[in-house]
């Protein structure tokens, strides 16, 4: 079967500086490593910056970009993972209920490039994370850059960038007092 080429659209321009957060699951550390290295790569080529948490698995993944988006002010995300089939369901679970839950923060408007590999066996996993192979880091990084540039596009510009520092935040009931 002749190799069917890919048109790879150009690095999006920014005006503002972005952050963008990786949160990778290092369950296998080598194919992490991999993803992780082609996506600051991209992330970096692209002017923008990156802060890197790691999770013990791709089911917190979503849950961590979640936290992150609601208590911090990244502009986009990058999930890197990798789930290889095994012998029980537990792969379709897992591959399902991380790739659904990071769909639905991108349908709330979270920029999200979802790099989690879902493959058969640990050669299709090495292959797809190699950043002089198919780059799949990179490819979630890219991802991520072109959803901030189109937010960025049509939506209001009042996130700065990082996480928040703790004086930003207030205690319920210092608030003020509630009145019916």
């Amino acid at each position: 079967m002749a190799a069917i080429e890919h048109h790879v659209l150009d690095r999006p321009d920014f005006d503002r500086p972005v952050k963008v957060l990786i949160v990778v699951s290092p369950y296998y550390k080598a194919i992490a490593d991999n993803m992780v290295a082609g996506a600051k790569a991209e992330i970096e080529a692209a002017g923008a910056t990156w802060d890197l948490i790691e999770m013990p698995g791709a089911l917190e993944i979503p849950t961590a970009i979640g936290i992150a988006e609601r208590m911090s002010n990244f502009d986009g995300y990058v999930a890197l993972g990798c789930v290889i089939r095994g012998e029980t369901t537990h792969y379709d679970t897992v591959c399902n209920d991380s790739s659904r839950a990071l769909q639905l923060l991108g349908l709330q408007g979270v920029c999200i490039g979802n790099g989690i590999l879902t493959v058969e066996n640990i050669t299709q996993a090495e292959v797809r994370a190699d950043p002089a192979a198919q780059n799949k880091g990179g490819g979630a990084a890219a991802a991520a850059l072109h959803l901030i540039a189109l937010a960025r596009k049509w939506g209001r510009s009042d996130k700065e960038v990082g996480f928040r520092p703790s004086s930003e935040y207030q205690i319920a009931g210092n608030i003020g007092s509630f009145q019916r």
